[in-house]
């Protein structure tokens, strides 16, 4: 069963799924209910039906999670996204069509198992970073209803920041997918232009456009990622992922940090208090934090809306303006009617100067291995908004506009909070295909700032942390039998105070066994050559607790040291390979829970 107060990262929530303690069924009853809790909060444009939720849960039920690593997981994608059968809306009623085909990084999500819920609230047309622009109302911060959520995926930070869903899709052009992260205590991942398919979304600047990642932990955010990195031979502007060799770890790194009087807090003194407490703790941390010179990204933020870009969301829905102008929202009808103002020498005389800029920028990245900055300057009330929508909404995107333009990755990730309570958040930025380094970063900086998860008041679940660290925290040990979640033996976990850390597998390096003579019956593991990848589960217990749970296991059984699928080493359940002669070999099953599932060892 989901219960009300049960977190839904892709760790805690996996390892529930993957042991059977929780049905895909229970989520889709569970996320339903959270969101009748929460009322009209403006979030959702479109829940899919009853029936259709139930189906999907029914289906994965019926093929298990082997093999689909988002197994269960319940997640929302905004309203410019096509799902297959349900209207596409973009914020706009008028516009609505429904298509036939599923966009493509959708796709890959739900072959990966991922269960969707529905569609979200966006500013009209992906136009915005407030969150107000969508004649389906404004989503309100998640923290203080007063304040604005962020946008243009205003609704897809909202119902991941609320508990509803593990995570979310957005898009981002100009900072839509890293500003709502900032203001609701999030991650927020834009991958590098091209890595997630566009093909199924409504354009806002396609040169420009990607599918960004909403989740409660930098480490969700890698896991969607590596689901959704599907290439798309059909997407003219998709792009092979490179294997590039970025820092993996803060200590060491070469951090850029903008000089401070480049730096903009619109007045906000507790914002700029927090990014140099931020800039502190990397420090801390163990990078080496270098000023450089901020003016050429400044610059190009200002290029893309001061620019002609505009004419690219002209563009993309110049056929619907035209013939139906009053159907956008009036500032999104103001912006985006100026890109028919451009001509072909105004484009190509920003593209001159943006490769000027790319050009003088490219020192700074020679001096450094990624950069620091404030994901937002400032954050408004919905009422400052609504009295001052376009120049607020500018000041918002200083340090978002220019990622895109510079072909750069990034990951915004929480950073503390107001002494009101407010979220603030600081962004990481790193060149083309350093998504998946700048993850790793995140996770460590992320837990070194906060320690809750969106407006849950959860607490992050445990990292997988350097050896130092676990040392610290206590002892992992892998159990593969009777031990796991729900089988007769975990009481000797719990009753320890251990803790679940993850589900997963082992390397490919294990035999599995049927031991005779016990009772309840029991695996035995062993290391050799050639094996097979097995279905453990990671506990953390204290040292003094670990001493007492050994002191009970029984020979042929003991405790060395399994490597898992990502090559993290921990302690974990072997066995003497006297006792497998004769025993039945399972490792075809993969894991005990799928020998008792077949009605054998009772």
């Amino acid at each position: 069963m989901l219960r009300a107060g049960d977190s839904l990262d892709l760790q805690t929530l996996g390892a529930r799924l993957r042991s059977g303690a929780v049905r895909p069924a229970n989520v889709v009853a569970g996320v339903l209910d959270r969101i009748l809790a929460r009322g009209d909060d403006k979030a959702w444009i479109h829940v899919l039906p009853r029936t259709e939720l139930d189906a999907r849960a029914a289906e994965l039920e019926r093929r298990g999670p082997d093999a689909l690593p988002l197994y269960g997981v319940p997640f929302a994608i905004k309203d410019n996204i096509d799902l297959a059968g349900h209207p596409t809306t973009a914020a706009c009623p008028e516009y609505a069509y429904v298509p036939q085909h599923t966009a493509s990084v959708v796709q890959a999500l739900l072959d990966a198992g991922a269960m969707l819920i529905g569609k979200t609230n966006l500013d009209q047309f992906a136009t915005g970073l407030v969150g107000t622009r969508s004649p389906y109302g404004a989503c309100a911060n998640t923290f203080d209803a007063r304040y604005i959520s962020g946008g243009s995926s205003s609704g897809s930070a909202v119902v991941v920041a609320a508990g509803v869903v593990s995570f979310s899709l957005g898009t981002d052009t100009a900072g839509s997918g890293r500003v709502p992260a900032a203001f609701n205590n999030l991650v927020g991942l834009k991958p590098t232009c091209g890595l997630l398919s566009t093909r199924g979304v409504v354009p806002a600047c396609r040169s420009l456009d990607c599918v960004s990642i909403f989740a409660l932990t930098a480490a969700d955010a890698a896991a969607v990622l590596d689901a959704a990195a599907k290439f798309d031979a059909s997407d003219p502007y998709a792009r092979r992922e490179r294997a590039v060799s970025g820092p993996a770890a803060i200590a060491g790194c070469r951090i850029g940090v903008p000089r401070a009087a480049q730096l903009e807090f619109f007045g906000n003194q507790e914002a700029e208090e927090l990014f140099a407490g931020a800039v502190a703790k990397l420090a801390q941390l163990g990078a080496q934090c270098v000023e450089v010179d901020f003016a050429p990204f400044l610059a190009t933020a200002r290029l893309l809306y001061e620019g002609p870009w505009v004419a690219e969301r002209y563009v993309a829905i110049r056929e619907f303006i035209e013939r139906n102008p009053e159907a956008l929202h009036p500032v999104t009808r103001q912006i985006i009617s100026g890109g028919a103002k451009p001509t072909a020498a105004d484009c190509f005389a920003a593209q001159y100067k943006l490769r000027a800029l790319l050009r003088e920028a490219e020192p700074t990245w020679s001096a450094i291995d990624l950069l620091v900055a404030p994901t937002a300057g400032t954050i408004y009330t919905l009422a400052e908004v609504e009295a001052d929508p376009i120049r607020l909404n500018s000041n918002l995107g200083i340090y978002t506009n220019f990622v895109n333009l510079m072909d750069l990755s990034a990951i915004a990730v929480p950073a503390g909070f107001t002494p009101a309570g407010l979220p603030f958040g600081v962004t990481l930025l790193a060149p083309a295909f350093f998504d998946r380094s700048l993850c790793r970063l995140g996770d460590e900086l992320q837990r070194a700032l906060v320690d809750t998860m969106g407006a849950t008041r959860l607490p992050l679940p445990l990292a997988a942390a350097a050896p130092a660290v676990r040392a610290r925290r206590g002892v992992r040990v892998a159990v593969c039998g009777a031990h796991l979640s729900g089988l007769p033996l975990n009481h000797q976990l719990t009753e320890r105070g251990a803790r679940l850390v993850r589900a997963c597998r082992t390397a490919p390096r294990y035999r599995l066994y049927a031991l005779a003579g016990f009772s309840p019956p029991r695996p035995g593991m062993l290391r050799e050559g050639e094996g097979q990848a097995i279905e453990v589960e990671v506990w953390e217990l204290s040292t003094d607790a670990f001493g007492s749970f050994v002191d009970g296991i029984p020979a042929p059984l003991g405790i060395g040291t399994v490597e898992l699928e990502d090559g993290e080493q921990v302690k974990g359940f072997l066995c003497e390979p006297y006792a497998t002669r004769g025993a039945e070999d399972v490792s075809h099953l993969g894991g005990w829970r799928a020998y008792l599932q077949q009605g054998r060892g009772t």
